[in-house]
């Protein structure tokens, strides 16, 4: 039996007051993949990514999670990484890493901790004395280390320092599920274009292309990174020889 898309929109609006925050998306996210969801900000990528972990509903249209609409069973395959952070400062690694393993049946407590130490973080360590960038590798961890579907990693790697990168996108690549696929939105796009099989492009609110990397680098001849600045190059605000705006 075939299995059905893991995310799937129809239509999809959604707004926020006065503000369209997505108009009309209409898109396919197959199993298997790492895709880059890349637009400037204000875009509407949040916005997606919230409306594919259930936080928010659309305004018009239909979206399905491996052929369901967004509630407890959607919730149970997708793992989300917000883009700030979320835990409680009290905390330390050890009460985080129990906070999962016990709410999450796929949690996988053991590649955590290698990763923990991998990263050179103390499960001691509370969330009060780190700095942004360790906060955020605590919160990669725990997003990779569960079994799950759909992985939704909202600017995974803004905070963390170069250095820790290519570690970081390794552990994404290495331990997602095969049957999987990890969405990444990002404005670093030239760090993680190596590992991206597709991309979507969104720019205010509307989809303006989503194709495989090897498509477009035949296409255009040219890097994600390039293509992405060419898409959505802002034209400089010019003044008038007198001085006036033009």
């Amino acid at each position: 039996m075939k299995k059905a898309p893991l995310a799937e929109f129809r239509g999809v609006s959604k707004g926020f007051g006065k503000k369209l925050a997505l108009d009309n998306v209409t898109l396919t996210i197959g199993r298997g993949k790492v895709i880059g969801l890349l637009g400037p900000n204000g875009s509407g990528k949040t916005t997606m990514i919230k409306l594919m972990n259930g936080l928010i509903q659309p305004t018009k249209g239909e979206l399905f999670i491996d052929g369901k609409t967004p509630g407890v069973y959607t919730k149970s395959i997708v793992s989300y990484l917000p883009d700030r952070t979320y835990f409680a400062d009290w905390m330390n690694v050890k009460d985080i890493l129990s906070m999962f393993d016990e709410f999450y049946e796929d949690f996988d407590r053991s590649k955590a901790e290698k990763m923990c130490a991998a990263l050179n973080i103390d499960k001691e360590d509370r969330i009060k004395t780190m700095s942004k960038g360790t906060r955020e590798k605590v919160q990669l961890i725990l997003v990779m280390s569960r079994n799950a579907q759909l992985y939704l990693l909202d600017e995974p790697i803004a905070g963390v320092d170069p250095a820790a990168r290519d570690y970081i996108l390794t552990t994404i690549i290495n331990n997602y599920n095969e049957e999987g696929t990890v969405i990444l939105s990002t404005h670093l796009i030239s760090d993680i274009e190596r590992v991206l099989d597709e991309v979507v492009f969104i720019k205010e609110g509307k989809v303006v292309r989503h194709e495989t990397v090897d498509a477009i680098k035949e296409k255009e001849g040219k890097s994600i990174d390039d293509v992405f600045r060419d898409t959505f190059r802002m034209v400089p605000f010019a003044r008038g020889v007198n001085g006036n705006d033009r």
